[in-house]
């Protein structure tokens, strides 16, 4: 039994240790979006996990993606991956300073939700209702609506323009190649219309 505990041990140490990484943040792509550079060069998209801040076309994204840069850009961190996101960003908990938790610290100051579909801690659920009762940050806002909203009912309006730009217009029973022009709709897709 002590044979086979000194072999897993020694055999997931490695793991252990490597599953930390430092890294340098060299970009903010938003509130929740970082770029950083590991040894060797080499760039990395991170998600943050366990938030989800206003996207840029939002009340308060700017103001997000300012707090984010605040703290750790141009500074070395150190991220647990935690999974990958449809996107293929790598999902990671991000510390920074004497080992402050990047999420946290943006549900905190008010300026991202938790995401309580991809997190189960209870405790930024917390943060996230004294920022509320404080009126930090986005909760500013009465109508703050979260991220995951936005970006759906954005999804839906893309899928609106699309259908409605795609139509023909016949005028005419008689034609030939030469009178098949395209055309621009409204919304800026391109169609083609019959023209006599």
């Amino acid at each position: 039994m002590k044979r086979f505990l000194l072999v897993a041990v020694v055999f997931l140490l490695p793991f252990c240790v490597s599953a930390q990484i430092k890294a340098k943040v060299i970009g903010i792509k938003d509130g929740d979006t970082i770029e950083v550079l590991l040894e060797g060069n080499i760039m990395k998209t991170l998600r943050l996990a366990e938030v989800d801040c206003p996207e840029k076309g939002q009340p308060y994204g700017k103001n997000a993606k300012k707090f984010t840069s605040d703290r750790v850009f141009g500074k070395e961190i150190i991220y647990l991956p935690t999974s990958r996101d449809r996107y293929g960003r790598i999902v990671a908990k991000v510390f920074y300073g004497n080992g402050r938790y990047l999420s946290a610290e943006i549900i905190r100051a008010g300026y991202g939700w938790w995401f309580y579909r991809y997190s189960k801690d209870k405790k930024l659920e917390e943060l996230q209702k004294k920022a509320m009762a404080s009126r930090k940050g986005l909760w500013k806002d009465a109508n703050a609506q979260a991220p995951w909203e936005y970006r759906k009912q954005r999804r839906h309006q893309k899928k609106s323009r699309k259908t409605a730009g795609l139509h023909l217009e016949w005028r005419s029973a008689k034609f030939s190649l030469e009178h098949i022009v395209p055309c621009l709709s409204a919304h800026g897709y391109c169609v083609f219309g019959i023209y006599s």
